[in-house]
């Protein structure tokens, strides 16, 4: 009976291991859970990806400027990528009509903590608010 089940032992360990690997993907340190991780990992694969880049440097071409978001000072304030998520700026549109609150907040927090050393998380909550305050966004080089 023993040979029946090795197989079995061995798919359990190779799932173990995988999903072990797995998560040491993710940015490490920050305080979010990891459904809110994930889900700002694939919203920026799926939307921010293609203009900043997987390593989030930006860029230029066709006469435009890409900025980074990797590295970035400017995320130190969760309000300042907020604002630009939610009102859009320069060639960057805004995502109220494609994302929700809780995406925003997401995916903010995801580049936030992946690509820069802020691990605290930014909430539904914060973007809610900074979507009814409308603050304009601030100006500055870089942007």
């Amino acid at each position: 009976m023993t040979w029946r089940r090795a197989p079995l032992a061995g798919a359990a360990l190779l799932f173990a291991a995988s999903f072990s690997a797995s998560a040491q993907d993710g940015p490490g340190g920050g305080q979010t859970s990891v459904a809110v991780a994930d889900e700002g990992k694939q919203i920026y694969e799926q939307i921010c990806q293609a203009c900043h880049m997987a390593d989030a440097k930006g860029g230029g071409g066709a006469g435009a400027m890409i900025p980074a978001l990797a590295n970035n000072p400017r995320m130190a304030d969760p309000a300042y990528p907020t604002i630009i998520v939610l009102k859009g700026r320069g060639g960057m549109p805004w995502f109220t009509d494609m994302l929700s609150e809780a995406q925003m907040a997401a995916v903010i927090t995801y580049v936030r903590s992946h690509f820069n050393a802020y691990p605290e998380p930014v909430t539904e909550a914060f973007v809610k608010k900074l979507a009814a305050a409308s603050p304009p966004v601030p100006d500055g080089p870089g942007t």
